[in-house]
């Protein structure tokens, strides 16, 4: 029995494992391996637990059933499989808008809470910034928390949503103005609220 094939040096780059899946399905595994955790925490927060698990699934079966569609030019499938994601968990915009509703009234997050726990601060800054998020757009806010919350640079959020990088300069500007404006003033907001609105 043998293993999965070696690539040449040089060839562990995305776009070079995602060609030579075409032939050695198995190497797929490479990028979930690679992945699959950034994938399922980004997902989680904004999903919860249980959702993210399908939300990882169906983001690395989606990407297995269309990597021939793959620009291998690309070396980093980063941005390309938080952009499937994106269009998944944008599928499921009512339930992240309920479940950031239930935050803002509750102040208790389920999925931070399995993190840190509800410190105090934590339930302060919540409630309004989930709030302030639940009222964006579903564009505005996948902008916003790829930015935020996945990392990714202007470039990578406009490949992974498919956009020009003016149009990801001029959402995440206008989601931050509304977060700000729904936040109020108050400079004494800290933790996640400080991390979403940033510059």
């Amino acid at each position: 029995m043998t293993g999965p094939p070696v690539l040449d040096p040089g060839d562990e780059r995305d776009g070079h494992v995602i060609a030579h899946s075409l032939e050695h399905p198995e190497l797929f595994a490479r990028l979930y391996d690679r992945y699959a955790p950034d994938i399922h925490r980004y997902a989680a927060r904004r999903l919860g637990d249980h959702a993210a698990d399908d939300v990882t699934a169906d983001t690395f079966l989606t990407a297995f059933r269309v990597r021939a569609r793959y620009d291998a030019s690309r070396s980093s499938a980063r941005p390309w499989l938080y952009g499937i994601a994106a269009h998944l968990i944008g599928k499921q915009r009512r339930k992240e808008v309920r479940g950031l509703r239930a935050v803002a009234r509750t102040g208790h997050d389920p999925v931070a809470a399995g993190w840190v726990g509800d410190t105090a601060d934590l339930v302060a800054d919540r409630a309004p910034l989930a709030d302030a998020l639940a009222a964006l757009s579903g564009a505005d806010r996948h902008v916003l928390l790829l930015v935020a919350w996945a990392d990714l640079t202007y470039q990578e959020v406009a490949e992974a949503l498919g956009i020009p990088v003016g149009t990801v300069r001029s959402r995440l500007n206008r989601a931050r103005r509304k977060v700000r404006a729904t936040l109020g003033a108050d400079p004494a907001f800290r933790g996640e609220v400080a991390e979403v609105v940033r510059p």
